[in-house]
C-alpha cells in the first residue's frame, strides 16, 4: 500500500522501506538524494520499490518508428508539425529524446485507477523493456494504488524532462489518485512549482452513487517546471466581467468598478489611519492588513477632496495616520466637509473614493480601460494591481469548462457511435488550459492521448486564433482485443476534425495534418543494420535532431519514388539522402553517389548542404554533412555510443 509518513517516522517503518537490492542499483547521487529526502522535516510518499521505480525511465530502450501513410493525413509540412504515436508511452517518450527540453505544455489525462483502466506487469519492475503488457489492475486489487504509483512515477519523470524552462504540466485526476498524484508532483518539480490545483464542475446534476456526498467534480494538477519562468496567458473576457463597470461619477477615464485599497499582512509602515473628510471617522485596513499604495500617494488623491491632509500621530500605536488640516479624530472643519460634499455631487470623484453616499470606508477605482486584454483566469491574482500574490486553487464552473457529457456528445458527433470512450473531457477545458499556457507557436504533449480531445483541441485553436501550435499524442489503447485506439479512434477523431467529414455531417475543416508512426523495434546497431530501405527512411526521419539549432519539427519527407538518395528536406531548403539499398548492396557514400545526389538536389530545387546518411564515408568533398549509420542514429535517440554497444537479443521484443 502507498502510505505518507511524516520523516520521523520513517526509519521505524521497516515493513515500507524498499529492498536492498533495489537500493543497490541507484548511483550515489540517488542514495544522497533518497536519504536527503527521508531525513527532511515534513511528509514524504513512500511505497514498496520506490527505489527502483525511479530508475526505470533510466533501463528503457527507445524504439524505431514506422511511418503508417494509410493513418498519416495533410500534405508533408503539416505532417512534420505534428505526430501521433502508437504505442506504450514510456517507451515513446524515451524514443522523443530530440524533443527533450523543447515542450512548452505537457496536457494529459492519465488511467484514474477506477478498476480495469490500466495494466500492470510485475516484471516491468526488474526489465521496463519487457513487452508483455500485463494484466488489468482491479479495483479490489489491495496493491493497486503501489501499482498505480509504479506505473506513474518513471512517466512523471520523462514527462518532465519534456518540457521547456519555462513549462507547464497540467494532469487531470479525480479523487482516487489525487493526494498520491499531488504528492509525487510535489516531489519531481517542487512545491514552490505548484502552479493551481483546478478544480472543474464535470456535471450539472448531482448524482446518487454516493450514500454521502455526490462528486461532481474533477481536478487538474497544473505545474511550473520553473514557476519563475512561466506566462499565463489571459482567458477571453466575457460580457458578464464588463457588467460590472459603471461611470456613476462621470470619470473622464471611463468605466470602472470598486477596488479593495486593503492588502493581506500587516505592515507597520503603511498601517495607519486614513480620515474620512465626510464624517471625519478614521478608518484602519481591514482585518489584520495594510493600505496597498504608497503613502505620498494616497495623501495626494485624499487632498482631491478639496482639503490638505497632515500626518500626525494620535497614539493608536500605529503609523501617523493622514488627517483632514484642521480637524482630528472623529471631526473635520465644516468648510472640508462642505467641499467634499460638493465635489461628491457633482464628479468625478478622486481615485480614493468614500462610497456612493460618502459614508462608507476609503477604497479606489479600478478602471476598465487600465485592464490588459482578457481576464485573470484564476481567483488567486489581485484584480487592483494584476499582480500574482498566492497560487492555490480555484474553481471553474461547467460553463467555462465544459461537462463529461459534453466531451462524451463531441466525439460521438465527429466519430459517430460505439466508440466505447464513457468518459471524455471537455474541448473547452482542454482549449481553455492550452490558451493559458501554451503560447501560439508553442508544442502540447500528450502522452495519454485517448481519444485525442488534445489533438483536435490545439488544431481548433489554430483556426480560430491563427495559431500553430504542435502536438505530440502518445495512445496505445488495447491492441490484444484488435482495438488500437490510436488507429481506430484517435487518427480517425484528428483526420475527421481536419477535414470536416463528421459523423454528424460536414462542418468547416480545421486544416492542418498530422503524421501516424509506430513503435516498433528497439533500437540498437544490429536492428538498424538490418532494417530495409523503407525502415531506414522512417528511423532517419524519425530521429533526426539539429543540436546546433534544437530544431524540432521532423524533417519534410519526399514522397516522389523517383529519387534514390534524396528522401526528405528541412526548412532552410536543404535535402537529406539516404545511401542504403540493404545490408547486401551499397551502404557507402561514394564520388558516384555524391554526384547522383547533387542531380536530385538540383531536380528538387534544394541548395547545399547535403546531409547524407550511409555506413560509411569514402568521398570527402565540401558542403557534404555526413552522418554514419548507425551510430549517428543511435545518438539522436539519445543513447550514447561510447559506453553501450547497444546490441539487443531480442530484436522482436
Amino acid at each position: 500500500m502507498v502510505a505518507l509518513y511524516s520523516s520521523d517516522k520513517l526509519w521505524e517503518e521497516r515493513d515500507n522501506l524498499d529492498d536492498l537490492e533495489d537500493l543497490e542499483l541507484l548511483t550515489r547521487e540517488e542514495l544522497i538524494e533518497l536519504l536527503r529526502e527521508r531525513a527532511e522535516a515534513g511528509v514524504n510518499l513512500a511505497f514498496p520499490g520506490k527505489a527502483a521505480t525511479r530508475r526505470l525511465a533510466r533501463l528503457v530502450r527507445p524504439r524505431a518508428q514506422k511511418m503508417v501513410a494509410k493513418y498519416s493525413v495533410g500534405p508533408e509540412e503539416e505532417r512534420a508539425n505534428n505526430l501521433l504515436i502508437e504505442g506504450d508511452n514510456l517507451q515513446a517518450l524515451v524514443t522523443l529524446y530530440r524533443d527533450r527540453g523543447q515542450v512548452d505544455l505537457i496536457l494529459t489525462d492519465p488511467p484514474y485507477n477506477t478498476g480495469n483502466d490500466f495494466r500492470y506487469n510485475d516484471r516491468w519492475e526488474e526489465d521496463p523493456n519487457d513487452p508483455d503488457m500485463g494484466d488489468f489492475v482491479k479495483s479490489d486489487d489491495p496493491a493497486r494504488h503501489t501499482k498505480w504509483m509504479r506505473f506513474m512515477y518513471p512517466r512523471l519523470q520523462m514527462m518532465k524532462a519534456m518540457l521547456k524552462p519555462g513549462g507547464v504540466f497540467a494532469i487531470c485526476i479525480d479523487h482516487r489518485e489525487l493526494f498520491r498524484l499531488g504528492q509525487s508532483l510535489d516531489e519531481i518539480f517542487g512545491e514552490r512549482n505548484r502552479i493551481a490545483i483546478i478544480n472543474w464542475q464535470k456535471t450539472s446534476a448531482p448524482k446518487s452513487a454516493n450514500a454521502h456526498v455526490s462528486s461532481s467534480t474533477e481536478y487538474v494538477l497544473v505545474y511550473a517546471n520553473d514557476a519563475d519562468r512561466v506566462y499565463t496567458e489571459r482567458g477571453d473576457r466575457m460580457e458578464s466581467s464588463n457588467s460590472r463597470y459603471g461611470n456613476p461619477d462621470s470619470d473622464p477615464q471611463g468605466d470602472w468598478r470598486e477596488g479593495n485599497l486593503t492588502a493581506p499582512e500587516h505592515r507597520k509602515l503603511t498601517s495607519y489611519g486614513i480620515q474620512s473628510p465626510f464624517s471625519g471617522e478614521v478608518f484602519y485596513p481591514a482585518g489584520n492588513g495594510h493600505w496597498r499604495r504608497a503613502k505620498d500617494d494616497v495623501k495626494r488623491w485624499l487632498e482631491e477632496w478639496g482639503t490638505p491632509y497632515v500626518e500626525t500621530d494620535i497614539g493608536d500605536g500605529e503609523a501617523k495616520a493622514l488627517l483632514v488640516a484642521g480637524g482630528g479624530p472623529g471631526k473635520v472643519p465644516a468648510a472640508a466637509k462642505k467641499r467634499a460634499q460638493a465635489l461628491l455631487k457633482a464628479g468625478p470623484w478622486p481615485f480614493i473614493w468614500f462610497g456612493h453616499d460618502g459614508t462608507g470606508r476609503p477604497r479606489v477605482k479600478t478602471y476598465l480601460s487600465q485592464l490588459k486584454r482578457g481576464t485573470i483566469p484564476v481567483t488567486f491574482w489581485a484584480e487592483e494591481d494584476l499582480l500574482p500574490l498566492k497560487l492555490d486553487s480555484t474553481s471553474w464552473p461547467f460553463a467555462e469548462s465544459g461537462r463529461s457529457s459534453d466531451g462524451i456528445a463531441e466525439l460521438t458527433a465527429v466519430v459517430g457511435a460505439g466508440h466505447g470512450f464513457e468518459t471524455v473531457k471537455p474541448l473547452r477545458l482542454m482549449q481553455k488550459i492550452i490558451q493559458l499556457w501554451c503560447p501560439p507557436v508553442g508544442v502540447v504533449l500528450d502522452p495519454f492521448a485517448g481519444s485525442g480531445t488534445t489533438g483536435q483541441a490545439v488544431l481548433m485553436l489554430n483556426q480560430t486564433q491563427s495559431a500553430s501550435r504542435r502536438f505530440i499524442l502518445i495512445e496505445q489503447g488495447r491492441p490484444e482485443k484488435g482495438d488500437s485506439y490510436a488507429r481506430s479512434l484517435t487518427a480517425n477523431r484528428l483526420a475527421r476534425s481536419i477535414t470536416g467529414n463528421w459523423k454528424t455531417g460536414p462542418k468547416p475543416p480545421v486544416g492542418g495534418g498530422f503524421a501516424f508512426r509506430q513503435l516498433t523495434n528497439q533500437v540498437d546497431a544490429l536492428a538498424l543494420l538490418q532494417m530495409e530501405r523503407d525502415e531506414m527512411v522512417d528511423t532517419v526521419i524519425a530521429s533526426y535532431f539539429d543540436a546546433s539549432r534544437r530544431r524540432g519539427p521532423s524533417l519534410q519527407r519526399f514522397t516522389d519514388q523517383g529519387y534514390s538518395y534524396l528522401v526528405a528536406h528541412n526548412s532552410e531548403g536543404e535535402g537529406f539522402y539516404l545511401v542504403w539499398d540493404g545490408p547486401d548492396h551499397n551502404i557507402d557514400l561514394t564520388e558516384v553517389v555524391y554526384d547522383s545526389c547533387v542531380a536530385e538536389a538540383q531536380r528538387a530545387g534544394l541548395k547545399p548542404i547535403y546531409h547524407v546518411y550511409a555506413r560509411l564515408n569514402l568521398f570527402s568533398t565540401d558542403g557534404v554533412r555526413f552522418y554514419q549509420i548507425p551510430d549517428r542514429i543511435l545518438a539522436d535517440f539519445g543513447l550514447d555510443v561510447r559506453t553501450e554497444s547497444y546490441e539487443s537479443k531480442d530484436l522482436n521484443g
